[in-house]
């Protein structure tokens, strides 16, 4: 039999996943592959993952939780040099990167594993040392996450997020940022900024159409300094599905590289976790990890 390790956040989203567990292990032994389950907490570390990797000997990873707990798993893998692919069982308040690509916890995407299909998906690397699979990010909106009372996420979901959002605008104070992409140096008068491997965010699936994950770039999103009626007419776009990169308040430039700095004291946010403060590189690592997807993707 096949070995895949699972990795589970007991808490994440709604804290549901646990009554799912032994229905998804069924459904994994029936393909002949036995899963062994790793559950984290606030004190897991690092060494605790590899240790079990090391006793388990697994050819795949799965994380099931949000995107915090896929972002530990992205790291732990490249700590580690670990050459394993990764699925995600997107159960979270927010799951961004599975949305994405498709990804649902059902029979398709368990026989897809099976099957090892697989694509390969670019990263973000912050400051030499902390990987993203989707967003790093600074400034007004970003510190929802942290900020939002943990029964209002479970029982309210991505709404909870959006009614904190929607109370912040009128507050929301512009910070001076400069931004050098790929050696190019600009300026800009903004409210946040965001570094993008994906077009979804935050719970919207496209906030920038352009952006892709295998493109060997990243997208940077700055929303320029405006009034809060241009501000709730940028959100309503984005609450309606369409793109804002082109928007008249809107920043946008691809780079390989970006170095975000400001006068005003910022501190990132990188997947949803607590980052470093501002001043942040930000480098884009090529096809530096494997996913498991539900369909077929030529990688380029």
């Amino acid at each position: 039999m096949k070995k895949i390790l699972l990795v589970y956040n007991p808490v994440s989203g709604n804290a549901k996943f646990k009554k799912k567990l032994d229905a998804i292990i069924d459904a994994f032994q029936r393909r002949k592959i036995l899963l062994a389950t790793y559950r984290t907490t606030p004190n897991n570390s690092a060494r605790d993952f590899l240790e079990c990797v090391k006793i388990f000997n697994p050819c795949g990873i799965i994380s099931a939780g949000g995107d915090g707990t896929l972002h530990a798993v992205i790291n732990w893998i490249k700590i580690f040099h670990l050459d394993l692919p990764v699925g995600i069982i997107g159960s979270g308040t927010s799951n961004d990167f599975a949305t994405h690509l498709k990804i649902f916890d059902d029979e398709n995407y368990f026989d897809a594993i099976a099957q090892n299909l697989t694509r390969q998906v670019d990263l973000g690397l912050v400051n030499g040392r902390e990987y993203f699979i989707n967003v790093a990010s600074a400034g007004a909106l970003t510190s929802i996450a942290h900020e939002v009372d943990a029964r209002q996420k479970n029982s309210l979901g991505k709404l909870a997020y959006y009614i904190h959002g929607l109370g912040e605008i009128p507050k929301f104070k512009s910070v001076p940022l400069e931004i050098s992409a790929d050696g190019k140096i600009f300026h800009v008068d903004a409210f946040l900024f965001l570094a993008l491997n994906s077009p979804a965010v935050a719970g919207f699936k496209k906030v920038v159409g352009g952006a892709k994950i295998d493109d060997g770039k990243l997208d940077f999103v700055a929303i320029k300094k405006s009034s809060p009626q241009n501000i709730f007419l940028l959100m309503k776009k984005i609450f309606s599905g369409i793109s804002v990169e082109s928007a008249q308040n809107i920043f946008h430039i691809q780079a390989e590289h970006l170095k975000i700095s400001s006068g005003v004291e910022l501190i990132s946010d990188v997947d949803g976790e607590i980052g470093d403060a501002l001043p942040i590189e930000i480098e884009c690592v090529p096809r530096a990890v494997e996913i498991f997807v539900s369909e077929k993707f030529p990688n380029p």
